[in-house]
């Protein structure tokens, strides 16, 4: 078994996670995936900053586990949900990182969206 990169966060590859403070609503066709005002925006790099929102503010019903995986050698292992919605489903739209690395462990407990798959509003 090959032994998996693990890179630190540094100044030609920054990494930040910070609480938004902001009310964040996710939802799909009209219906509420995601409710918080506990969410964290996470800026990586060039990358556009993608907002991660604690999972118990979710609505766990609509998640359903898949066996899709990623990997990042800055987060650590990556794991995808689809979401069940109307009649409908969004294959691998949500990920979580179970057990983040050190440098982005607030992420632990959060999950993220695709942004151009549901609709994400803040205020």
């Amino acid at each position: 078994m090959t032994e998996k990169l693990i890179l630190q966060p540094d100044a030609s590859h920054p990494i930040t996670v910070e609480r938004e403070g902001e009310h964040v609503v996710v939802s799909v066709d009209g219906r509420t995936v995601a409710d918080t005002h506990a969410a964290l925006t996470l800026r990586e790099a060039d990358y556009p900053p993608v907002r991660y929102i604690p999972l118990a503010d979710v609505d766990s019903s609509l998640l359903e586990a898949t066996d899709h995986s990623s990997y990042c050698p800055y987060k650590g292992d990556c794991s995808y949900y689809s979401l069940t919605v109307g009649d409908g489903e969004l294959e691998n739209v949500v990920w979580e990182y179970r057990d983040p690395y050190a440098p982005v462990s607030d992420i632990r407990g959060h999950v993220a969206f695709y942004p151009n798959r549901v609709q994400i509003t803040s205020a």
